[in-house]
């Protein structure tokens, strides 16, 4: 870019046609060196033009491209037989030592040309030669780009040519075949040895439990260790029928006991089965809450509870809800206290009633016998 503001820098020019054929960013700098050889003279040496163009020059007068990209193009052109390039890769050397791939007369230097120059002349194909091997240009390609080991590469040199060799096939770039096939063998061992590092899935036969971490989950989690152990027959019959073992065998495992364990409890807790009921039995909070919404005081509920409990053991009944015939219980004698407060106060007023309300008007006997409340 020159350095006045009243000069614009040099426009760069590309071929359409030239870039379909051979690549746009490879168009850019073949038809960039073409107009910078248009004013250097050429070195004609074995019937080639040859050029040199300092790297830092090109990398100011093309600023979109760092040394790698320009190093990167300049073997694809070489690579596609465009370019014949002398000097070392780009990455360290200072200059850039190349030639056209057309032959020219050795006392001429090539005509400027005012029309994009035409796609050059490939090279002829050949067959892979017997000591073939790649350039050192390529073999920094694939450590710069892939981070491809140059000695992974060079193991992978005589399948490539024993086996091109055998086809007996030609090609005009037998180094951009090369960095394919080691490209295509790189990612195939990157992942034989990504999949050697995963857990190896564990059989799921009769013998299977689950790991002491999953163990330990399940018991913070509050699940009985002999619903997990009726669980388990059950888990692996589920997989082994369907042909495959997951991969996070102890995962599914607690999910499958979390759900089965919350569908236990829930039908526990709302159970339609009548049952005994159990002598540490204690009523649910809703209990309480509804006696308090009929100013049933909760200490007098509580207070019935030993009874409660003695009188249906022994009766051996079996009831579908404890927490309703408790509600009943409690509401019968909160109603019963009161009808006894109520005659007490009448019996002060009115002396020789015959209130058979009153306690001193029952027996002992009938005050034993009393099980209306459990109706």
């Amino acid at each position: 870019m020159s350095d006045s503001s009243l000069v614009p820098e040099r426009q760069l020019v590309f071929s359409p046609t030239l870039a379909s054929t051979i690549g746009l960013e490879e168009a850019i700098l073949l038809q960039h060196l073409q107009q910078l050889c248009d004013h250097q003279q050429a070195d004609v040496r074995g019937g080639y033009a040859w050029f040199t163009i300092g790297r830092d020059y090109l990398l100011n007068t093309l600023p979109f491209w760092c040394a790698e990209d320009l190093h990167r193009v300049c073997r694809n052109l070489a690579d596609k037989g465009i370019l014949l390039i002398e000097s070392p890769p780009l990455l360290s050397a200072a200059t850039l030592v190349f030639a056209l791939n057309e032959q020219v007369q050795s006392n001429a230097t090539p005509a400027p040309q005012a029309t994009a120059p035409a796609a050059p002349t490939r090279r002829s194909a050949g067959l892979l030669p017997a000591h073939w091997s790649p350039s050192e240009d390529l073999l920094q390609l694939m450590s710069l780009n892939h981070s491809i080991p140059t000695q992974f590469a060079l193991d992978q040199l005589e399948d490539f040519v024993f086996y091109w060799r055998e086809r007996g096939e030609t090609s005009h770039a037998w180094e951009n075949k090369f960095r394919q096939h080691v490209v295509s063998l790189w990612r195939r061992h990157q992942q034989h040895e990504a999949e050697a590092f995963r857990t190896p899935t564990a059989a799921l036969d009769n013998e299977w439990r689950p790991s002491r971490d999953a163990m330990e989950i399940m018991d913070r989690a509050g699940i009985a260790e002999d619903f997990i152990a009726q669980a388990i027959p059950e888990f692996i019959l589920y997989w082994r029928e369907r042909g495959t073992n997951p991969k996070e065998l102890n995962s599914k495992f607690i999910q499958h006991i979390r759900i089965q364990w919350a569908r236990y409890t829930s039908s526990l807790e709302h159970s339609t089965e009548p049952k005994r009921i159990h002598e540490q039995w204690q009523p649910s909070q809703d209990v309480f809450d509804i006696l308090e919404l009929s100013h049933i005081d909760h200490t007098f509920a509580q207070s019935l509870l030993p009874e409660f409990i003695v009188y249906w053991r022994d009766s051996n009944q079996a009831q579908t809800s404890w927490n309703s015939k408790f509600i009943q219980h409690v509401k019968y004698h909160w109603a019963k206290r009161h009808q006894l407060a109520q005659a007490g106060s009448k019996h002060e007023g009115q002396s020789g009633s015959g209130n058979t309300g009153r306690t001193r008007d029952r027996s002992l006997e009938q005050d034993l016998t009393d099980t209306s409340w459990a109706k």
